[in-house]
């Protein structure tokens, strides 16, 4: 399916500022003057925002809870041929914020959706915090309870490349102190109200930050550096190291090529002595 972003008739996603109001592109100022009628996170936080520019539009609730049902009612506009809006509360739909349902509804039902680039948290976080910018993994939220929090830390900590988490000030000590003891005392950046007046971003350790943010306040986020140690698997076989990467849940094949990589051995040595020793160990 293909469809033109410069057909009128379609879904248009809005990122708005997560602070400061002015952080609102003029391209996403002359849309919500445009769009017919505008699906919002939340109507009263939307609707400042809309006085501040005086600008005057249906507003319709749009959130996780009814997510489900909304998209419908957003067919139903795109039917009639309206031009739709989709915004959250603060900064681009659909990271960590609703908008991904209606999004995949719509696009099924070959509607066009366009994403107008605008604000985001962890853009300016990543930029600011001195940590390697790419490659990068945006996580988001960790799980709230304790014991699922620390199972998606252990499958993360291997990970050499920069990762972006989301956090709730009343979590943060508790979560940065499972981070501390499951990756290790890494370089990280915390960075609280981002584009607002609080603005703050803390520098170091995952230890040295703990000790810097008692009772803080506000949205959070971390950028953690990747695990750049360098592990010796000389100790295990060939069998033992492929298992571990199969554990990662990647299939035999990707985590044979892994094996092969680590070792700087050909694949099909690895493949040879994996199969050898996966037979043997059957026996």
């Amino acid at each position: 399916m293909q469809k033109s972003y410069q057909e009128k008739n379609g879904l248009y996603i809005l990122s708005t500022p997560i602070g400061n109001l002015e952080d609102i592109t003029l391209r996403t100022l002359s849309t919500l003057k445009e769009v017919d009628i505008l699906f919002c996170e939340d109507t009263r936080t939307t609707a400042l925002l809309l006085s501040k520019y005086h600008i005057k539009k249906k507003l319709i609730s749009c959130h996780e809870y009814n997510e489900e049902k909304m998209k419908e009612v957003v067919l139903s506009h795109l039917k009639q041929g309206k031009k739709v809006g989709l915004v959250t509360d603060q900064g681009t739909p659909i990271i960590s914020d609703p908008g991904y349902k209606v999004v995949s509804y719509i696009i099924e039902n070959q509607y066009p959706v366009i994403s107008l680039p605008g604000p985001t948290a962890f853009t300016p976080a990543l930029t600011s915090s001195g940590i390697a910018p790419q490659p990068f993994l945006f996580y988001g939220f960790l799980k709230n309870k304790k014991g699922k929090l620390r199972k998606e830390l252990e499958t993360l900590k291997e990970y050499p490349f920069t990762i972006i988490f989301y956090e709730a000030p009343h979590r943060i000590e508790s979560m940065l102190t499972s981070l501390l003891e499951i990756f290790g005392n890494r370089k990280i950046c915390l960075a609280r109200e981002i584009s607002k007046l609080y603005e703050t971003y803390y520098y170091g350790t995952i230890q040295s930050v703990l000790g810097e943010i008692k009772d803080i306040k506000g949205e959070i986020v971390i950028i953690v550096e990747g695990n750049h140690e360098k592990k010796d698997y000389s100790s295990l076989s060939v069998l033992e190291h492929v298992h571990l990467f199969l554990q990662e849940g990647i299939n035999e094949m990707e985590a044979i090529k892994k094996v092969a990589k680590e070792r700087n051995v050909s694949k099909s040595v690895i493949y040879k002595e994996y199969q050898q020793q996966k037979k043997e160990n059957f026996k």
